[in-house]
């Protein structure tokens, strides 16, 4: 509310002090009915009850569950807002504090914003049809005198709809950041595997998850942030449940496949230039997600710096190796320990060769095609490997060996 003037400015014309007088006037009217409402109150209340429950749904519920608590509310916002009435600084400062306490009450509960800013402007109707009543009983002829402060009336009433509106939208807004808060580090428990077992039946309602389903975790991680929020939905083909979490430098994603395997996340997740994704096997239960992100982390690991699809079911020799590194790097020195001693340039090309023949299945022609040499340079290059290794290619058990030692030394980053 304008604050009302306390005292007759000193006029500087004789229109001038015409006004102030009138202004003067009409504060006296004001203030001589504002306290002959504080004086009943309680009938006051009563209209605006009565006028709720006719006009307001959400009221008329309120008050079948517990009518005297709204009518307490109510009492205390006309008797503050009343009081404000009267211009004092103290009671104006004590009314905006419990039209910001009631509507942070509302928000607090999840009641409408509306019913409230709608019972406000009610309230606000009747205290001015009750000041226009008082000041008719006592002195007709004074009631043109109100039109002068009619203004700063409305003003108090907007003044208190925008506090209340603000307050609500405020609480509502603190009331989500701690929901989803809340579900982020649900999410990130069971993606640690720190849930307890008796808050999995929370955790599962709280995020939408069924307890126990088929799970596997999808890690996705790229040159720049992805787009994904926390709610994000699965892609339209998938047809499975599926939640975000965004960690410092991967994404996860909690996909519940039922009785889909996680080969068709492969399908929906890959393609991506630079895009690197790591799908863990399928676990039992959500309880199991802990496990399925870590091997989604494996997966990653498996994964080239390039970009691409790992899922792990398809690279379970190769998670070997990279759960006992300690293990892969003996195997790497000890099968291509020779290999890895010649003049780097030399180095790569027989491993580059060995590389690309066992991804071409054997094929020495394929091979060649590959690396764009005659099929007799690819076959020389693998005796002189098999020469220095002391391994023979044609050999089961040496070829498994060869191989991993391979893999080894690609996932581990050795020389």
């Amino acid at each position: 509310m304008r604050a009302l003037p306390q005292q007759p400015s000193v006029p500087s014309s004789r229109a001038g002090r015409r006004r102030s007088l009138v202004d003067a006037e009409a504060l006296d009217v004001l203030h001589r009915a504002a306290r002959e409402l504080l004086g009943d109150l309680s009938a006051l209340t009563d209209r605006l009850m009565a006028a709720l429950r006719e006009e307001e749904p959400t009221y008329r519920a309120l008050l079948r569950e517990d009518a005297e608590a709204s009518r307490q509310e109510a009492y205390r916002s006309l008797e503050h807002s009343v009081g404000s009435l009267l211009g004092s600084r103290t009671t104006r400062d004590t009314a905006r504090h419990c039209s910001r306490n009631i509507a942070a009450a509302w928000a607090e509960r999840g009641r409408p914003l509306e019913a409230l800013l709608h019972a406000f402007r009610l309230g606000g109707s009747l205290v001015w049809q009750g000041l226009l009543a008082a000041t008719a009983r006592r002195a007709p002829e004074d009631v043109r005198l109100l039109v002068h402060v009619a203004g700063d009336v409305w003003a108090f009433v907007d003044e208190h709809c925008a506090i209340a509106a603000d307050t609500y939208r405020e609480m509502r807004r603190r009331e989500a950041w701690r929901r989803e808060n809340r579900l982020r580090l649900m999410t990130a428990a069971l993606l640690a595997g720190t849930t307890r077992i008796a808050e999995l039946p929370e955790v599962a309602a709280a995020l939408s998850l069924p307890q126990q389903d088929h799970y596997a975790v999808v890690g996705v991680t790229a040159g720049t942030a992805l787009a994904h929020s926390r709610a994000a939905p699965a892609p339209a083909s998938l047809g499975m449940r599926l939640l975000w979490h965004r960690g410092d430098a991967v994404e996860y994603a909690i996909v519940a496949v039922g009785d889909t395997g996680p080969e068709r996340l492969a399908e929906e997740f890959g393609g991506q230039p630079g895009r690197r994704v790591g799908i863990s096997t399928t676990v039992e239960g959500l309880a199991a997600v802990g496990e399925a992100r870590r091997q989604a982390e494996m997966a990653l690991r498996i994964c080239p710096d390039t970009g691409g699809t790992v899922a792990l079911r398809d690279h379970l020799a190769s998670a070997l190796l990279v759960t006992a590194p300690e293990l892969g790097n003996s195997l790497a020195d000890q099968v291509l320990g020779p290999l890895l001693d010649l003049e780097p340039s030399d180095r790569d090309v027989l491993l580059d060769t060995l590389a690309v023949w066992l991804e071409c299945d054997g094929s020495a022609q394929r091979a060649s095609e590959r690396l764009y040499c005659h099929r007799n340079t690819v076959l020389n290059r693998l005796r002189r490997c098999e020469q220095l290794t002391g391994r023979s290619l044609a050999r089961p058990t040496d070829l498994v060996d060869v191989s991993l030692a391979l893999s080894a030394r690609r996932l581990l980053r050795r020389r």
